[in-house]
């Protein structure tokens, strides 16, 4: 059965100005200018008051939260691939369906990976520094070295859309892929990647020089990657986390990196964002970017597009292309 022609629909944050202007369009549609993270309260007026609720990453959206939507609340419209933040078994409860944007991350994101792996062992970020605070004295033979990445071997930890186009730009630097997932990929992917499974994570860790995160957050990730596993990683490999920052233990990560147990990390996401430890902000040998693996002006109007079709799918009373089922990983 058809919804409303014009929905309610209530947006979290700023957005693209070209999904923003499509978005007004079509529907009945209040925007958050001030583009500051709603507080609890606001969330809960917010899905009180709105028939489609389009929340981002920086949104948790709790059961407590979803215990305030009203009955016309009927769609939540996730801006993003990543639905860790929203507590589907709530929105199931209260017959609310929710959608996210997939596939139009994959190569923004995986340009991303790739360049923590070759800017963390080459130092790019240290060297850059040096030259801005006015402290490079020239080349020298033995200036800034780093380690090449051509003929080392990456483990990637889950093998989905991102972790396969990884794997296919590792291949293009001559770096042996090996790769870990709840489910072998079918061998003919396997052979056009040149990737190697493993089935046991543990024994992958010991074998590698670059690790990839690139799997989903689920309560079974959360501190995938703990003080345990980070000591079967050997002094020299370079840790790289652009998915989720829970999905490492962080203090963890940074006694390894102090200690010089691991070489280096290169990551793009945190345990609390925005919040970066102290200690982790002090180490040369990490490189430490602002969540920036979705951030192309390409990518974001995709994913408003992707938003928009959902809810117009959804206004036409047909199942939305991108529905999340509860349990999805």
């Amino acid at each position: 059965m058809p919804h409303a022609e014009r929905p309610k629909t209530i947006v979290t944050r700023k957005l693209p100005d070209h999904v923003e202007a499509r978005m007004t369009e079509l529907f009945d549609v209040e925007f958050n200018a001030g583009d500051v993270p709603m507080t609890a309260d606001q969330l809960k007026d917010a899905v009180a008051r709105a028939e489609v609720f389009v929340p981002t990453v920086t949104d948790d959206i709790t059961a407590d939260i979803l215990a305030s939507a009203g009955p016309q609340l009927k769609l939540l419209a996730n801006f993003g691939v990543g639905v860790d933040h929203i507590d589907l078994a709530a929105a199931r409860a209260h017959d609310i369906l929710v959608t996210n944007t997939p596939g139009v991350l994959t190569e923004d994101t995986a340009d991303m990976v790739m360049a923590l792996i070759i800017s963390v062992p080459r130092r790019l970020a240290e060297g850059e520094k040096l030259v801005r605070a006015g402290e490079w004295q020239g080349w020298g033979p033995t200036g800034m070295l780093g380690h090449r990445v051509n003929g080392k071997r990456l483990g990637i930890v889950g093998m989905g859309r991102i972790g396969q186009a990884v794997a296919r730009r590792a291949r293009g630097f001559g770096i042996q892929v090996d790769y870990h997932n709840r489910r072998r990929l079918p061998e003919a992917v396997e052979q056009t990647l040149e990737a190697n499974w493993r089935e046991n994570l543990d024994d992958m860790l010991a074998d590698i020089d670059i690790l990839s995160i690139n799997c989903p957050y689920t309560p079974d990730t959360h501190h995938l990657l703990n003080e345990k596993r980070l000591g079967l990683l050997g002094k020299d490999v370079y840790v790289i986390n652009a998915a989720r920052g829970e999905i490492i233990d962080e203090e963890a990560l940074t006694d390894a990196l102090e200690q010089g147990a691991i070489a280096g990390a290169g990551l793009d996401v945190y345990e609390n964002e925005p919040h970066i430890g102290e200690r982790l902000l002090a180490l040369d040998n990490v490189v430490l970017l602002p969540h920036l693996g979705s951030a192309t002006f390409e990518g974001r109007e995709a994913m408003g597009d992707k938003v928009i079709a959902n809810i117009r799918i959804w206004a036409d009373g047909h199942r939305p292309p991108d529905q999340v089922l509860e349990g999805w990983a």
